[in-house]
């Protein structure tokens, strides 16, 4: 049902905890599944230097978060902004029908963080005048 690959990420996930001085934040669930999956970035010079994350769910959603680490850290944000929920599931060698949206999420919270990101980019952005 799994790829040798979901089982390796969910036995022996990468980057998981949290960044306590994060750059941005991004969350997203699945009232549905109940899966809640919470990404943390560090961002320097527009590259993705450390990356975590806290899921709460399922093998898949454990895996499919620990693999979109793995994709993006030490990327440019032009990079890692590219990612795609097929993306994280290709790189997992596939997830069950029932399970692709975990994938879903894993990007989805990332692109949140991202956002995050940019949102307090701009906040701490000089005013000009």
């Amino acid at each position: 049902m799994y790829t040798e690959a979901v089982m390796d990420h969910f036995f022996n996930p990468r980057n998981a905890g949290e960044l306590a001085d994060a750059d941005g934040v991004g969350e997203a669930g699945n009232p549905v599944c109940g899966d809640i999956m919470r990404i943390y970035l560090k961002i320097e010079d527009d590259k993705i230097v450390d990356i975590k994350f806290k899921t709460f769910g399922c093998g898949a959603a454990i895996a499919t978060s620990s693999i979109l680490t793995e994709l993006v850290k030490g990327k440019s944000i032009a990079e890692a902004e590219k990612i795609t929920n097929r993306a994280v599931a290709e790189a997992l060698g596939g997830l069950p029908p029932q399970k692709m949206h975990c994938s879903n999420l894993a990007a989805d919270a990332f692109h949140k963080a991202l956002a995050a990101y940019r949102q307090n980019q701009s906040k701490s952005a000089p005013a000009v005048g």
